[in-house]
């Protein structure tokens, strides 16, 4: 039975290793390497992670974790941008995990906790070419509403992100 919860100091490495892994795997041969060196080196090392781990409200929800049998398999963090507008900053799921629906229940948690705080949509960046998220957005909901450059990147690495929203109703079916 899989558990959704808000992640705790404990997590920290399981993250880390989720999260490093499930980035290497979705991008490599997608994004130029120096790119995801520099990524995974600013978001993904265990001093990051810890830091950002709890909570920071108003914005900020910390991360969540969703877990099997006690084993932590995937990882979501998100908040509120401004006023009404939600952001799911990151989902990533142990590679080996993927398609047992444990990114629709972490999905569903950031949806809920942003709801709560008064959100009516929710927005999230996937980089352009990214065969794994972008069919799973769309499926719930999602549509594209832009292209930007991916966060971080230089005009030299010429990454790019779509941003996709979708409306959240006061009640809303399954994500």
């Amino acid at each position: 039975m899989a558990e959704v919860r808000a992640a705790t100091d404990d997590d920290v490495a399981a993250i880390v290793d989720i999260c490093t892994r499930a980035y290497d795997a979705t991008y490599r041969g997608l994004l130029p390497a120096a790119y995801l060196s520099r990524m995974l080196a600013e978001f993904y090392s265990p001093e990051r992670v810890s830091k950002d781990i709890a909570p920071a409200p108003p914005n900020w929800l910390g991360h969540q974790v969703v877990s099997v049998n006690g084993r932590v398999l995937g990882v979501a963090a998100g908040g509120l941008t401004e006023p009404g507008i939600g952001e799911l900053h990151v989902i990533y799921l142990d590679p080996d995990s993927r398609g047992r629906g444990l990114g629709t229940l972490l999905l569903d948690r950031i949806t809920s906790q942003v709801r709560e705080l008064g959100a009516t949509e929710l927005w999230v960046a996937a980089v352009e070419g990214n065969a794994l998220a972008l069919p799973f957005y769309e499926a719930r909901g999602f549509t594209v509403q832009g292209r930007r450059r991916a966060y971080g990147s230089t005009d030299a690495e010429d990454a790019w992100s779509l941003r996709l929203r979708r409306p959240l109703p006061a009640t809303s079916p399954r994500s």
